[in-house]
């Protein structure tokens, strides 16, 4: 998990994370979409491979990526449990906030 983190805490991998979701992309199609160079965007698809967050294919002299969501599976598990105790800290507050207002109408 903390090797997803790091490799996604750099908005240049979430972005490559983005283009390489829902499709094999060679790293000159990649480096398209970044005022970099293609060796610096090779580096950060290492490290997205080095935290299991893409596959590598390789054809011939090419090398083609694509995500794979499940490197990130651990991470999300990790935030959901945020988000769960924040909603049912709200749920509670919430139901406690209707329980008073229904007080306060009986005793009027």
């Amino acid at each position: 998990m903390d090797a997803a983190a790091r490799a996604v805490a750099e908005p240049t991998r979430r972005e490559i994370l983005r283009i390489v979701r829902d499709d094999e992309h060679t790293v000159t199609d990649i480096a398209r979409h970044f005022d970099v160079t293609r060796p610096a965007i090779s580096q950060h698809l290492r490290v997205l491979a080095d935290a299991e967050l893409v596959t590598v294919r390789n054809e011939g002299t090419r090398r083609y990526y694509r995500a794979r969501p499940e490197g990130l599976a651990e991470l999300t598990e990790w935030m959901t449990g945020f988000w769960t105790n924040s909603l049912q800290a709200l749920a509670i507050e919430v139901e406690r906030d209707e329980w008073t207002k229904r007080k306060d109408r009986r005793n009027r």
